[in-house]
């Protein structure tokens, strides 16, 4: 069909509206049909944008980071705990009356707490990274979709705008014209009609707005979440290599340590557990922002479904 066609005749004919509604419901008369159709018009992208919009709060609403952010804060709080003063070189009495090896035996303690934490850290972490990749996938193709649907709905809106002052402008010559009861009759009809698009196009603008919404919410919280799941991924990578400086003082506990490599020890693991705990606060605050998501994802329940 050419654009001369597009725009010629009524806005009202049954092949131009037809493109507006998926399924749309048999009417009484032929009449009523083109008035269902005005009323309905992209009712089927709206309906999909309910469906994705349930998908997308099921997707970003499972809780997906306070548990690596606990573990970043308990093996921070481990490392904090290490008193390194217990590897410090005891003196004669020390060592005669036992209490050289309990200070290291307490050290070698700490160490093992630390240990403990870091593995549950690197658990948290696989767990994470693998929910996030399973995750991912369905997620975008739900905000493509979502994408895609409005794009839809905004040709639609474009469309029945074009359309609508085509009919008006037809409507306003017809009237001009005058003619007999019949003709004036169905200048009525199709002034009804056209109203019934407009309110139409109000909602469409609506649920148009609410995708979009959606879509740039969805979108930005993508780079938080691969952020975060590289944060705590060189994190994990930062305890182990920690770890082996640590066993290494551990074993070594009860005879004099070398003071360089005690105190690039200390100072390393001091670091480790300041970004841990910049990592635990990182996780909880993308906890609380998909929290966030999910509540305005249900939020725009209410507009989609006046438009659908």
């Amino acid at each position: 069909m050419s654009d001369d066609d597009d725009r010629t005749a009524s806005l009202m004919t049954p092949a131009r509206l037809a493109q507006l509604k998926v399924r749309p419901t048999p009417a009484a008369s032929p009449s009523a049909w083109l008035d269902q159709l005005a009323a309905d018009a992209g009712s089927g992208h709206v309906r999909r944008l309910l469906d994705l919009r349930r998908q997308l709060e099921t997707q970003v609403g499972d809780p997906q980071y306070a548990a690596a952010g606990q573990a970043c804060a308990e093996l921070a709080a481990a490392l904090v705990e290490l008193d390194f003063s217990l590897l410090a070189p005891k003196g004669w009495l020390a060592r005669a009356t036992g209490k050289g090896k309990e200070a290291a035996a307490a050290f070698r303690g700490q160490a093992a707490r630390c240990g403990r934490a870091g593995d549950a850290l690197a658990k948290e972490v696989r767990a994470l990274q693998q929910r996030l990749q399973a995750q991912a996938p369905a997620l975008e193709r739900s905000v493509v979709e979502c994408e895609v649907e409005a794009r839809a709905i905004q040709k639609i809106m474009d469309q029945g705008a074009r359309w609508l002052q085509d009919m008006r402008n037809q409507l306003k010559a017809r009237g001009a014209e005058g003619g007999d009861a019949a003709a004036l009759e169905k200048i009525e009809e199709d002034t009804r009609r056209c109203e019934l698009l407009v309110e139409r196009l109000k909602r469409l603008r609506t649920a148009d707005a609410a995708a979009v919404k959606m879509v740039e919410h969805c979108k930005a919280a993508a780079p938080r979440r691969a952020a975060l799941a590289a944060s705590l991924q060189q994190l994990d990578a930062g305890w182990k290599e920690a770890s082996r400086q640590l066993d290494a003082l551990a074993e070594l506990a009860g005879t004099p340590p070398d003071a360089a490599k005690l105190d690039a020890a200390r100072q390393g693991l001091r670091r480790l557990g300041e970004a841990l705990g910049q990592g635990a606060a990182d996780a909880n605050a993308l906890q609380s922002q998909d929290q966030a998501l999910g509540h305005e994802l249900a939020a725009l329940q209410e507009p989609l479904q006046a438009a659908a």
